[in-house]
C-alpha cells in the first residue's frame, strides 16, 4: 500500500479550522445525565477461564438506556490492594471474544475492563454478547446502509454511535465502582473503532489518568469520507450517493461523536498512534486529532504500516509510557 495522504512533514503541520457544534457540550450532557438516572446495576462474577496467573470475571453494567453492556475483567492473580485500571474498546465489527484473548494488561500488572460493543461481534474474531436494544425504537423507519455506520444518521439523539459513545462511558464507571481498581487512575484504549471511543471518552469523563488512541477512526469524517473509499467511512459515502440531499444534515450528526472535536475537551496526557499507509484512517484526520487534542499528547508514526498500525510494537511503547507515567 502506497502513501496516500500527505507527506510527514506535511501532517505534522495539518490543523484544519473544523467548528464543533455549538450545542455539543450541552447534548452530551443531557445524554450522559439521562443514563446516569440509571442504576449502574454493576455485576462482577468470577468465571473460570483455566487461567492461573490470572483472575477473570464476567462483567455487567448498565449502558445507554440502562441497557446491560458486558465486558471482561480480570487482574493479576493473588495481587491485593486497588491497580490501576485499563478500560479498553474494540474496532469495528468485533465483539469482547472470550477472555482469554485478553491478558497483556493483567500480565503487565494492570486491572483491565475490555467492553463489549453493543449490537456488533459477528464480522470477526469470537463473537460479542451485548444486543442494540435501544435501536430498534430510536432507528424505526429509518434507512441505512447495511453497518453501523449510518443507523439513525439523520438524527443524533437516534443515531447508533450515540448509544455506543455513552456505553464507554458507562464502562469508565463501571470500572471506577469495581473494588481492588483505584479510581483514580483509569486509563482508555482502543484501536481503530475503539481509538474513536478513547477520544470521546477523554472528553467527556473528568479525571482519567490518560488516554491511548491507538490509528484512530471516527475522526475528521469530511475529509476521511472524501478520501477512504473503504469500510466504515465508505459506508458514509454510498448512504450520500443514495440520499443526495442529506449531506448537510448526515455530517451535523457526525460532528457530535468526532473525536477532533470530543478529544479537544480532553485534559489526560495521550499516546496517539497513526500508520502512513492507512488506507481506512487517513493519517491526516489522525493528525486532525491528535493537534486538536486538549491535553498534553504525543504520537508515535508508523511509515511503512496500514490500519494495523504499530500493533504489539505500539503495546510495548504504551506499556512503558504508562510506566512513566504512573509508576509501578
Amino acid at each position: 500500500m502506497p502513501l496516500m495522504d500527505l507527506p510527514l512533514a506535511e501532517l505534522e503541520r495539518y490543523r484544519p479550522e473544523l467548528v464543533a457544534p455549538e450545542d455539543l457540550v450541552e447534548r452530551w450532557s443531557g445524554t450522559l445525565g439521562s443514563a446516569r438516572a440509571h442504576d449502574l446495576a454493576l455485576s462482577v462474577v468470577p468465571v473460570d477461564a483455566g487461567l492461573r496467573a490470572v483472575e477473570a470475571f464476567d462483567v455487567t453494567f448498565a449502558g445507554f438506556g440502562g441497557d446491560p453492556v458486558r465486558a471482561w475483567y480480570t487482574r493479576p492473580a493473588g495481587v491485593q490492594g486497588r491497580l490501576p485500571a485499563i478500560v479498553e474498546y474494540n474496532g469495528y465489527g468485533g465483539g469482547r471474544g472470550l477472555v482469554h484473548e485478553h491478558l497483556y494488561w493483567a500480565a503487565c500488572g494492570y486491572a483491565h475492563l475490555f467492553m463489549d460493543t453493543r449490537g456488533q461481534g459477528s464480522a470477526w474474531g469470537s463473537g460479542g454478547e451485548t444486543p442494540d436494544n435501544a435501536g430498534t425504537q430510536a432507528e424505526a423507519g429509518a434507512p441505512s446502509h447495511p453497518g453501523f455506520m449510518t443507523r439513525g444518521v439523520l438524527d443524533f439523539d437516534a443515531y447508533y454511535y450515540r448509544r455506543l459513545v455513552t456505553d464507554a462511558v458507562r464502562a469508565v464507571d463501571a470500572a471506577r465502582a469495581i473494588p481492588g481498581i483505584d479510581a483514580s487512575r483509569v486509563v482508555v484504549t482502543g484501536g481503530s473503532q475503539g481509538g474513536g471511543l478513547t477520544l470521546a471518552v477523554a472528553g467527556l469523563v473528568d479525571g482519567l489518568a490518560a488516554a491511548m488512541p491507538d490509528v484512530p477512526f471516527l475522526c475528521h469524517f469530511r475529509r476521511a469520507v472524501d478520501m477512504s473509499d473503504s469500510d466504515p467511512y465508505g459506508e458514509i459515502a454510498r448512504y450520500l450517493s443514495v440520499h443526495r440531499g442529506k449531506v448537510d444534515q448526515v455530517f451535523r450528526t457526525l460532528s457530535y461523536v468526532d473525536g477532533v472535536h470530543l478529544g479537544a475537551m480532553a485534559t489526560a496526557p495521550a499516546l496517539f498512534s497513526v500508520a502512513l499507509m492507512d488506507p481506512i484512517c487517513p493519517p491526516s484526520t489522525v493528525f486532525a486529532a491528535y493537534h486538536a487534542y486538549g491535553g498534553p499528547a504525543s504520537i508515535e508514526v508508523y511509515p511503512f504500516n496500514g490500519h494495523e498500525g504499530g500493533q504489539a510494537h505500539q503495546q510495548a511503547r504504551q506499556q512503558l509510557w504508562l510506566r512513566s507515567l504512573l509508576g509501578g
